[in-house]
């Protein structure tokens, strides 16, 4: 019989017990590695697949009078997703007194990035200005499809607007279907009217009587998010 020297086998009883036989530690030291890279992949896959909703629009998308942009209805999309924990980031490109034509010729530029949904909130001012609904529905439309042409796959929601009939019946009643027909036509979700509930509400506006307020804002959220939901 091989008669094995006391330190070594006392060696091998502790290589056992601490699980470091020859060559263990540069495997565990593999493992580990692995399961940090592993890990890092992980993380940059799950920021890589995060969608973009982007909301296109005027004063009511910026939160114009609102002292926190973010409690705008936008940013209350972006809080309510992130409850819910969708791997959605909400971008808002909304901008003070724009109108479709502005619109237009801005989106081209917001285009350079990839987006999954796109809000369109616009007309309102067009309306206001009492500008011909046969422009406002051109410029809708080219927003519309400059949007298809460059992302296909791309979710489109429109945003429905009206105007008081002190401007004009037969205006206000033209300019109220301008959304509906082009979101038929193009076969888009439509939010049949943004300011549903708040508009022409006092309280619900700041005191120029057009800009929601923080409470106002609250409910323009929920009118998008009923419509946009079964999108995500």
């Amino acid at each position: 019989m091989i008669r094995i020297p006391a330190f070594l086998y006392t060696l091998f009883i502790s290589a056992v017990l601490l699980g470091c036989l020859p060559g263990c530690n540069s495997e565990n030291k593999e493992q580990s590695a692995a399961t940090v890279d592993s890990t890092k992949s992980e993380g940059k896959a799950s920021t890589a697949k995060k969608k973009t909703i982007v909301f296109f629009g005027n004063s009511l998308t910026a939160a114009y009078g609102l002292d926190d942009p973010s409690q705008g209805f936008a940013g209350l999309i972006q809080k309510k997703i992130d409850s819910l924990n969708l791997n959605y980031k909400v971008i808002n490109a909304g901008v003070s007194g724009e109108t479709t034509s502005g619109g237009n010729s801005r989106v081209d530029w917001l285009l350079k990035q990839p987006l999954d949904i796109f809000v369109l909130e616009l007309g309102g001012n067009d309306g206001l200005r009492g500008i011909p609904v046969s422009e406002t529905k051109k410029n809708l439309q080219s927003i519309i499809d400059k949007v298809h042409t460059k992302y296909p796959e791309a979710k489109l929601v429109l945003a429905g607007m009206q105007i008081p009939p002190n401007i004009g019946q037969k205006y206000a009643s033209e300019f109220r279907a301008v959304y509906a027909d082009l979101a038929e036509k193009n076969n888009i979700t439509l939010i049949p009217f943004l300011l549903e509930g708040v508009g022409g509400e006092a309280k619900l506006n700041l005191p120029d009587g057009i800009h929601p307020t923080e409470e106002g804002h609250k409910i323009l959220a929920e009118n998008v998010w009923v419509r946009i939901k079964d999108l995500l």
